[in-house]
Parts: C-alpha cells; structure tokens; sequence
C-alpha cells in the first residue's frame, strides 16, 4: 500500500481504490506487525464500522490515521500510556480529533508513547516497549515514538501526535518521516492530557511534507475551549510553499553551537551535506552564534517539571486515576502516596519530584521565576534572528537512533537527545523535521532528520524549505 496521504484521497476521487477496503487492509497489516513493533497500544475496529461510511464522504476520505494515546477520545481508553489512566474512558473529545474526524480522518487505534508523554525513546510506557524499523532493537525516538512507527512501517496513512520538547521531531527523524510541530496556538490542546501547558503542541507525523500541510489546515483554528488557541487566515500560502522547488530569495541561518562537541560525527555530516543542498538550491545560508542553546536545556528542566508536577497532581486515586477496591491505609496520606507509587512509573515520579522542588517554598524565585526570565531572553533573540533569517536549520538529534536499554540508566544522557529541539517550544516556534539521510550504525542504516525552524505563524517558511529539500533528497 504505502499510500501518501494525497495519493490515498486522489485515488478514492477518481474511484481507483475503495476507502472500506483500504481501512480495513491498514488496520489488518498494523495489528499483524504489532507484535514486532508494537507501535499500537489498542485498536478500534468498531469505530471504523461505525464511522467509515459517513467519513469517506468528506474531505479527507476516512483517510487510516494513528492518536497518541494521549488525545482523549470519547467513549474509547485513553490511557496516556500509564497505569494510572489504563482504564480511562474518555466522556468528550479532545478538538483536535473532534476537528479531523470532521473533515473526514479516520482513527484505526492508539499508538504507545511513554508515560504522559515523558520520555525521549518510548522505553517509559506502561504497556512495553516500541521498536523501530529500521534496525534491530533500536529504540524510535519519544515521546510519540508510536506515531512515528507507525507512519514509518506504513501502519498508517498519518498519525498525531504532541511535542513538548521535541516529542513529534526527535521520533521523525529517527524513523525517517515528517514530523511537524506547529506555533504554539495553532492547533487546540482542549482534549489533550497536559504535561508542560505552555510547551505541549499538537502536530503530525506523515510521510511528505504535503501530506502535513493537509493535515494541519484540518487540524487547526481558534477553540473556545483553549484561551491559547489562535484563528489565522493563512493556509492558502501553504499550498504555494508545498510547491516549492528551489530556495532563491531565501535567507537561511544556521548556528554554530550545532556543531560543537556532543553531536555524531555522521549525523554532523549527514546535516551539513543538506545545508549546502540548501545551497545549491538557491538560498543564502549564514552560519552565526546563538550562544543561549547551552541555556535551554536547563531551562526546560525546570520549567517542564514545574508545569507537570502541577497538571498531575490531579491523579490522586481519588478525583482521578488507578484506584484502590478498599480503603486499607493509616491515613489519607498513606493512601495518595500508595496509589502514585503504583500508578506512576519511575521517569514520571522523577520529574513530579523535581518540579515539586522548584516550586517549593524557598526555591521558586531561584529556579523557576530565574529559568522564566531566561525563556524570555531566548524568544528575544530569536526575534532578532527572524528579523533577518527566513528560518533556521540544523539537526534535529545529536545521533541517530540508540538500542533499547542503552541509555535507561543514565537519564541526563537521555534528556541531552532534545538539546536542538527544545528552544522552539521554549519559544512557541513551528519546526519540522523532515528526512534528510542515513548513517550506518551496528550493521543498520539508521534515518537522519533535518531540523527547520521559522518564526511564529511562518509555517510557510518551513513547508517551503522542506518541501524543496524533500523533492531533491
């Protein structure tokens, strides 16, 4: 099949393929290779016969789509890959898949993450671990490692997923496909399980740069629902950028920190061999310095910790969350900290602890309001930088994928994976990351992603810049 997203809706208007049958072949070949990748978590085969008829009838066809398992959907689990929500039943629907259902996306299952999107491998879920195709026991990237499996084995046409730090990119480019995080506002987090509510943004995962244009346009737009959410009337300049096959006009920055020590010298080969591709297509590129990168990772790791020790207090057995059939404790004490031990796996209660301490009494002014203030410097001096540059470009990891294990015991290691992505969630930018390469690695040709980044609302910017380099990879 391997069906782009395009492809599939063409072919269903001119009648050469049939939606039922295309569905149903997607969700056969996703639940057979379950068991080797396990990019699913559950399936939903009576949501397809309930919904397929009337789907097909709209614009996107019943086009076979992948959810995170942290999009509620209403009368179906969404467990946020955790077993402290392993049974939750969703009792209304999250506005993003409210809003792809809509225009007519179809949901065949919900694809694994780690735990309330805390991870960078997809090694943190409740219900085991996801493997990449393309290498033996290699982890896919995370948070939304399922996503990107899924859409990587052809699973699916596309799937959703979120990015906080880099969750939707990181997985992308380690499983060779598109992975779009938008502006911060574009698309409504109504429905979605907050981890950090002033970084989480919803995007896509697809196998062009098109298909995400498509997704997104359907995806977005201002919600009642979500303060933040933001209405713009700019999708027809996608289209036109899509199009785009050489960069003249276009002013590209790349900065030096990318290259300094920690990145993969194949990685750093693989992305500098497409800076010049960029080059050659037209663009005037410029390498400067952006010497607060090496302050935004210790910046998200206090902010991130702080916002989601917030969201999940919530999950106290009680309001929400795993429960216990008896009341068997000394206090009520005994019983919250009973109920988180067992709900909670060790990654998620690691970063509860360190958000508790920065916002605890004494330590709030020293690390969280001085990490804010920091953030505030990085959006400025991005603003100076899009002021002059159309957008910016680098990696998108310091390696290519790692094997299952590798790094588990070593989480500052882990957290160093989302050095490049973080500043543009710290910054509410839209990035992409798009395939760019491969580099041998234990006898596998392991993806490598290309990281562009523009200003806010320029998702233009970045639809030009890696449809253009996607049509000369």
């Amino acid at each position: 099949m391997n069906y782009t997203l395009k492809d599939y809706i063409n072919k269903v208007d001119n009648n050469t393929i049939q939606p039922e049958s295309i569905v149903e072949d997607y969700l056969n070949k996703a639940q057979k290779e379950n068991d080797k990748y396990f990019s699913y978590v559950r399936f939903h085969e009576d949501y397809i016969k309930e919904n397929i008829q009337s789907l097909q009838q709209l614009p996107l066809r019943g086009a076979p789509i992948g959810v995170k398992d942290n999009f509620i959907t209403k009368g179906y689990v969404s467990s946020c890959g955790s077993k402290m929500l392993e049974n939750y039943i969703g009792v209304y629907e999250s506005t993003v898949t409210q809003n792809l259902k809509q225009a007519g996306a179809c949901m065949i299952g919900k694809t694994n993450m780690d735990e309330f999107a805390m991870g960078s491998s997809t090694e943190n879920s409740y219900f085991g671990v996801t493997k990449n195709p393309y290498g033996e026991n290699m982890i896919p990237g995370g948070s939304s490692g399922g996503s990107a499996v899924a859409v990587a084995s052809d699973g699916c046409i596309a799937a959703l997923g979120t990015d906080t730090g880099g969750s939707i990119r990181q997985p992308a480019s380690m499983c060779g496909v598109v992975g779009l995080k938008p502006t911060y506002g574009r698309v409504s987090r109504f429905g979605i399980q907050a981890m950090a509510s002033s970084l989480d943004q919803a995007g896509t995962f697809t196998k062009t740069v098109e298909d995400a244009s498509i997704l997104l346009k359907a995806m977005s737009g201002k919600d009642e629902n979500d303060a933040t959410s933001v209405h713009k009337e700019d999708y027809d300049s996608w289209d036109d950028a899509v199009k785009t096959k050489d960069l003249k006009g276009y002013k590209i920055a790349v900065f030096n920190e990318f290259f300094g020590e920690g990145i993969d010298e194949d990685v750093k080969k693989v992305v500098k061999e497409n800076i010049s591709k960029i080059e050659s297509l037209g663009a005037q590129v410029e390498y400067i310095d952006f010497p607060m990168l090496e302050y935004a990772l210790s910046v998200y790791y206090v902010v991130m910790p702080a916002e989601l020790s917030t969201n999940l207090s919530r999950f106290d057995g009680i309001r929400f969350g795993h429960q216990k059939d008896s009341f068997d404790f000394d206090s009520i004490y005994d019983y919250y900290s009973n109920i988180r031990k067992e709900g909670f796996g060790d990654e998620t209660k690691r970063r509860i602890i360190v958000g508790t301490y920065v916002l605890s009494a004494g330590y709030y002014d020293a690390y969280y309001l001085r990490a804010q203030k920091i953030r505030k410097l990085i959006k400025k001096d991005f603003d100076k930088i899009f002021a002059e540059y159309d957008a910016i470009v680098g990696p998108v990891a310091p390696t290519a994928a790692w094997k299952i294990g590798e790094k588990t015991n070593d989480p500052l290691k882990m957290y160093l994976s989302d050095i490049y992505t973080i500043p543009a969630n710290l910054a509410g930018l839209p990035a992409i990351s798009v395939p760019g390469g491969f580099v041998n690695k234990d006898g596998s040709d392991l993806p490598v992603g290309i990281h562009i980044m523009a200003n806010q609302w320029r998702e233009d910017n970045i639809f030009a810049v890696s449809s253009a380099l996607e049509k000369n990879n």
